[in-house]
């Protein structure tokens, strides 16, 4: 019986101990900064050390004789030889311990310039940073280094720790002055959740149990403070499905399943998935683990799925919601930080891994490197090694991505020597939508380089209008999907080529299967079609024609700035008024029905709004007129306004 009882209250506590919250962590910032002897304080006062381990730190303390006799509990983590010699931490050191609330994994990186490429490995796959100042030096070069690479590799919480407090005797003011320093370096770096916290690794003051010597502090503790802060949706700003295939795995003739983890969403038996980038459809039959079949998985779970068709599915594609589609690009723009000491040599060909994918490729460009210590943007014609710039990557073939603030695991890759096969860069792709400056879009964003000019034509806008008895017009054709923008752009157009005007039609469909077909149905993504309409309507105009745009345009901010690319005397905005109603019965297409299931996010009208233009130059109620007798009226428009 007692053996039962004990027998249980083991798997009890092995149980409870499985479902803790893993957090995994690192420490980083300059050099003698008490990095190690931080964690190694962690791990003693947290009674986390076998009486083993403490003896041989205790004996190599002696040995060593870096701190006077006393344990030195920074050998628990600098291992190598070279590391005690010089009292420095080289590589990334890994520790793992749990308490009653929570597991964690603990990177120790190095604080060496020359080893910042060690510190963003031992970063990318944490999800806090404790960055150490000691307060007697305040903020240094090499703490803005690793706040700047923290920031960039997402990392949403940062501890600040200020150290050696003992040395400076607790003295709030150096505290206070050492906050104000690193708040003011910080706040143009995107980290949303600092927490200051003075401490003494070498006492242990404030590291495991508040301090009595620092009364002004009424925080808590380091451990308190990790044990409770709050990381679950940090990786991913997704919500739905991103699996990337790792291998195809077929035990047998009766077997088929899709292994991987997931990067975000989760997956249910039943679930409709497709498959990027070929695009094929299908539903989860099983989700299979080695403890058995699972009714859910969520991100970060390793499965292996089953699907319900026989569809072709390789290592590297991606199983996605449906209408929730990544990037599928050859060519993208991402941070990347160089880890090699050769430098990188722009247009050379490398190895890019992405997810699963290994794909030949090429740093195409380099916008501009960052100082990381003043956070200026600098010219540059590569990358040397521990620097940061932002770069075009272009690939042999297209591989599905999303921006990696959005997924890390989806919007990560390295960049491989294909001689040496050594990592030489890791990257974070950056959002479309991004332009040189953080927050930026690319209606905002200048162009790559200050050296280009825009060419002007030996023709004359005063003659073209003469040879072509017509004033060059942008017509905006904007209502709800099924308001027949579509069937009157193609209706006006063949009028006016009739009547010996000359006219483009461009229709925000065709765009999306040619110049656009890299774009999706975001809000952002709608506004970039958008907005290479106008530029093509520009050129179109400076051409002499008129051009006759049938977008849905939901979005009055994105008009106007089509009306400013455009120039005002140039545009004519039409609304075709049809109602949601009328709209959802003409839709042959089934695309209001899809947007209603959910399977298609964000449509105007449905689950996204619809601006209704206030002051158009036209506004025709498609559902009431005919489509020849709108076509009348948009050219008694043109004529009014004298545009033919």
């Amino acid at each position: 019986m007692l053996e039962e009882l004990a027998l249980s209250e083991v798997e009890a506590y092995l149980d409870r101990h499985e479902r803790k919250e893993l957090l995994r962590f690192l420490t980083c910032g300059s050099v003698d900064d008490g990095k190690s002897t931080l964690i190694g304080r962690l791990l003693h006062d947290s009674k986390l050390i076998y009486e083993d381990q403490l003896a041989a730190v205790e004996r190599d303390s002696k040995k060593e004789g870096t701190t006077g006799g006393e344990v030195d509990l920074a050998l628990l983590l600098d291992g190598l030889k070279a590391e005690r010699e010089q009292g420095i931490t080289i590589d990334v050191a890994y520790r793992y311990f749990s308490t009653e609330k929570r597991k964690f994994i603990i990177a120790d990186c190095p604080g060496h310039e020359q080893y910042t490429r060690n510190m963003a490995t031992g970063a990318s796959t944490c999800d806090l940073a404790v960055i150490l100042i000691d307060a007697r030096k305040g903020v240094l070069p090499q703490t803005r280094r690793h706040s700047f690479i923290v920031a960039l590799l997402g990392l949403r919480h940062v501890v600040v720790a200020v150290n050696k407090m003992d040395l400076v005797d607790w003295s709030q003011e150096v505290f206070d002055r050492i906050r104000a320093d690193y708040e003011a370096f910080a706040s143009r770096l995107d980290l949303p959740d600092i927490h200051f916290l003075p401490l003494s690794a070498l006492t242990g003051d404030n590291v495991v149990e508040r301090s009595a010597k620092l009364p002004w502090y009424q925080g808590a503790p380091l451990l308190d403070h990790l044990e409770n802060v709050h990381v679950g949706s940090d990786r991913s700003a997704l919500t739905d499905l991103r699996f990337p295939v790792q291998w195809v795995s077929r035990p047998n003739l009766d077997f088929r399943g899709y292994a991987g983890t997931i990067a975000a969403g989760k997956l249910r038996p039943g679930d409709e998935v497709q498959v990027v980038p070929a695009g094929k459809t299908s539903r989860v039959k099983r989700i299979v683990t080695a403890a058995g079949d699972l009714h859910e998985a969520t991100a970060s779970m390793p499965v292996t799925v089953a699907l319900a068709d026989e569809i072709d599915v390789s290592r590297g594609d991606m199983l996605v919601t449906p209408g929730s589609l990544p990037r599928i690009e050859r060519d993208f723009e991402a941070m990347l930080v160089w880890m090699s000491e050769e430098p990188l040599a722009v247009g050379r060909q490398y190895f890019v891994k992405h997810t699963h994918n290994l794909v030949a490729g090429s740093i195409a460009q380099v916008r501009y490197a960052v100082d990381v210590n003043s956070l200026e943007q600098k010219p540059a014609a590569g990358l040397a090694l521990n620097e940061v710039g932002r770069v075009q990557v272009s690939l042999s073939r297209a591989v599905p991505f999303d921006a990696y603030a959005r997924n890390r695991s989806t919007g990560a890759f390295i960049v491989i020597d294909r001689v040496t096969n050594g990592t030489v860069g890791a990257g974070m792709i950056l959002q479309r939508q991004s332009g040189p400056e953080r927050g930026r879009s690319f209606w905002e964003a200048e162009p790559a380089s200050d050296l280009l000019r825009r060419k002007t034509s030996r023709v004359s806008a005063e003659e073209r209008a003469e040879s072509l008895a017509q004033q060059p017009t942008t017509l905006l054709l904007t209502g709800l999907t099924g308001a027949g923008k579509s069937t009157l752009a193609a209706a006006l157009e063949r009028r006016l080529f009739d009547s010996g005007h000359h006219a483009i039609a461009l229709d925000g469909e065709n765009l999306r299967l040619g110049i656009s077909r890299d774009l999706g149905f975001s809000e952002v993504e709608r506004s970039e079609n958008l907005r290479r309409a106008a530029e093509i309507s520009r050129l179109a105009n400076d051409a002499g024609l008129i051009s006759i745009c049938a977008f849905v345009a939901p979005s009055a901010e994105v008009r106007a700035r089509v009306r400013d690319t455009i120039g005002a005397e140039r545009y004519l905005e039409i609304h075709l008024s049809a109602p949601l109603e009328v709209a959802r019965a003409r839709d042959t297409g089934g695309m209001y029905a899809r947007a209603e299931a959910g399977e298609i996010p964000r449509f105007p009208g449905v689950s996204a709004p619809y601006d209704v233009p206030t002051s158009p130059d036209l506004v025709l109620p498609t559902h009431e007129l005919g489509v020849e007798e709108c076509v009348d009226r948009i050219i008694r428009l043109l004529e009014q306004r004298g545009r033919i």
